[in-house]
């Protein structure tokens, strides 16, 4: 018998669900759409969508299971919610940055933030970040923000030179 995760993300879109979970699932790795379920004629009064349109996609990225819901133009992602992937390699980085932006927004692009073509916020980090910035006191850790601060896309290289005292 298969677990039910919990805890799972449900992305409200305008009208660009399938659209969404297809551009998410070309991404990642061990992905994939599990369900699509459509809108009925019952409660059209209320939820003003055609019979027979995309209501909800099921989907998993990398195991990490998600909705994604056509709800109309009601609501807008913003940056208080991001989802976070975490990089082994710069060439992960460079993977995830240059998919997951394009068509996005290269304004809302700073210190591994960028936001995709949905208006979706994602952060593409190195995983050994927490490293770099265990001891707010030290001075590797201060010239790291400093270089951190000032990228878009991170550099793993240019922050361990940088922690080191050696950028």
């Amino acid at each position: 018998m298969a677990t039910i995760q919990r805890i799972s993300p449900c992305l409200w879109f305008a009208d660009e669900a399938e659209e969404a979970a297809r551009f998410y699932t070309g991404i990642f790795k061990n992905s994939r759409i599990t369900t699509i379920a459509r809108y009925g004629s019952a409660g059209f009064e209320t939820h003003h969508r055609p019979a027979g349109s995309v209501m909800i996609v099921a989907f998993e990225l990398d195991g990490q299971l998600f909705t994604a819901l056509n709800g109309g133009p009601v609501f807008k992602f913003n940056e208080a919610i991001s989802f976070q992937v975490n990089c082994a390699t710069q060439d992960e980085i460079d993977y995830y940055w240059e998919k997951l932006s394009a068509g996005g927004d290269p304004k809302a692009q700073q210190c591994g933030w960028l936001k995709d073509r949905y208006g979706a916020s994602w952060q593409v980090v190195p995983n050994m970040i927490g490293e770099l910035f265990k001891d707010e006191k030290s001075a590797g850790t201060q010239r790291a923000m400093e270089a951190m601060l000032r990228m878009k896309k991170l550099d793993i290289a240019e922050l361990r030179r940088a922690h080191a005292g050696t950028a």
